[in-house]
């Protein structure tokens, strides 16, 4: 194999993540308890998640949507508060990986 086709080969992480398909479950497969989110004063679901699905709102509030989720498990280790219930998805459902 040529280095010019291993180049062309190499991928982005975006591109890499572009391939994933999800099957979106209608019950989440993460229930957040949001008042134990209004105690948390760092929230570091906001920046540890790595598909974004904690956002914060404009007053303040944590908001989440599972329909992106990787399903890694950051968001439940690493909340101070244990506020975050965590399951996989029923089978047949979330993050289908495609790569590698």
């Amino acid at each position: 194999m040529s280095t010019s086709q291993i180049k062309k080969e190499k991928k982005t992480l975006d591109e890499i993540m572009k391939e994933d398909k999800w099957e979106v479950d209608e019950k989440p497969h993460i229930v957040v308890d949001y008042e134990q989110c209004e105690k948390c004063q760092s929230k570091p679901c906001l920046y540890l998640c790595p598909a974004g699905c904690y956002t914060l709102s404009e007053s303040g509030k944590i908001m989440f949507n599972h329909e992106g989720c990787l399903e890694c498990g950051t968001c439940r280790v690493i909340c101070p508060l244990k506020a975050i219930k965590w399951e996989y998805p029923e089978p047949g459902k979330g993050i289908h990986y495609r790569y590698g």
